[in-house]
């Protein structure tokens, strides 16, 4: 029952600081394995490349209803008419056949159909079929890779001016990884890219985007007015902000998953609907990838790009002497006998602090005062003076 409360409340304990991930601190660790993620799309993008669907290569597709006839029999019955190219055939439902071929010719189609018609033994009317030439799949093409860049360009405005341009690069690079994961994962498993696939892979980048931008806004809120304290880095505020966002992001992730695996393996899988396939796979690794990239990618770099500014280097240095004065006051009071609580604000804990600094602050002539603190005279309670 402990456990569970714990798992529970991990939310509130996030978000107070109670726990705390170190996200940031580990991105050599999630940049490789990302490069790794990486290598393996490009390399199946490359090695098999992308299976186009009709509607961007052009041909004609033949569905038929209602038939026993098994795919191989479908193959047959087109293989006069595919040149060498091999047709593509997919089950549809339960009893129905999809059939793709290069094909676009209308005489030829005709012939096709009627020759499917009699070799599957069904009414020459029971044969559907679409016909798309290549100069329209070529314009689908430019189009989608039209609406992808203006995409781009509308992101990177809108968080420059919202935000700034270190968040803006930031988010672009996690919206590229996504896109390259997502086409890459099309290439490997060769599925159809149809327009069902654009229309997700858009939909993912809307979501990827959304999720930055939340933790992109609650890291903002962490490190205003950052400069004015000694206590933290931005690096450090950077994944504050990521761990208070962390259980959200997981159970949106989570929730929205559910529904897009149902159709991607009970309707795509079982029931064999092609569009809802096409579009559940990029929805499925799209949301998988911007869940990644959201949390492991996009803040990382935004802290590494920040943390190079020189006013960020200063507050690194001002908050690397700050804990180090206060491990120096540590010890001396560990020396002292005095109790960690009491420490602060001790005068022999603060005389030991200062004899410290005191031994290193450059005299007019730019050497150390060796020994300086030694013959300053100090005031103790009551009143009485230490030499």
């Amino acid at each position: 029952m402990s456990r569970f409360s714990d798992l529970k409340n991990i939310g509130v304990r996030l978000h107070h600081g109670d726990v705390s991930f170190d996200f940031v601190g580990r991105k050599k660790i999630w940049y490789s394995i990302s490069a790794l993620i990486l290598v393996l799309a490009v390399g199946g993008l490359l090695g098999r490349g992308l299976h186009e669907g009709i509607e961007f290569k052009g041909g004609s597709v033949y569905t038929i209803q209602n038939t026993s006839a098994s795919q191989n029999d479908a193959r047959k019955a087109v293989e006069p008419f595919t040149d060498g190219t091999e047709a593509i055939v997919q089950k549809v439902g339960g009893d129905g056949l999809r059939i793709q071929l290069a094909e676009s010719d209308a005489d030829k189609t005709k012939q096709i159909a009627a020759a499917i018609a009699k070799d599957l033994k069904v009414a020459p009317d029971k044969v559907n079929t679409q016909v798309v030439g290549p100069s329209w799949g070529k314009e689908i093409s430019k189009k989608a890779l039209q609406g992808l860049v203006i995409f781009m360009i509308l992101v990177v405005i809108y968080l420059t001016f919202a935000f700034e341009w270190r968040m803006a690069v930031a988010a672009l690079v996690a919206l590229l990884h996504d896109i390259v994961i997502t086409i890459g994962v099309y290439a490997l498993v060769g599925f159809e890219v149809t327009p069902g696939t654009v229309i997700g892979l858009l939909t993912i980048l809307g979501y990827s985007l959304y999720d930055t931008v939340v933790v992109f806004d609650t890291v903002k809120e962490n490190a205003k007015n950052i400069t004015k304290q000694t206590k933290r880095t931005y690096s450090e505020a950077a994944n504050a902000g990521l761990n208070q966002t962390l259980v959200r992001s997981i159970n949106t992730t989570v929730v929205a998953l559910l529904p897009v695996a149902s159709l991607l393996f009970v309707g795509g899988g079982l029931l064999g609907a092609g569009m809802l396939k096409d579009i559940a796979l990029s929805l499925f690794v799209g949301l998988a990838a911007g869940a990644f990239s959201s949390i492991f990618i996009a803040t990382p770099i935004l802290a590494d790009l920040k943390e190079r500014s020189p006013e960020m280097r200063l507050l690194a240095k001002k908050v690397a002497q700050r804990r180090a004065s206060e491990a120096k006051a540590a010890k001396a009071a560990e020396a002292a006998g005095i109790p960690a609580d009491q420490a602060e604000g001790h005068p022999d804990v603060d005389e030991e602090t200062e004899a410290d600094e005191d031994e290193t602050v450059p005299a007019q002539g730019g050497a150390p005062r060796a020994g300086a603190a030694r013959g300053r005279a100090r005031t103790r309670p009551g009143g009485k003076r230490k030499r």
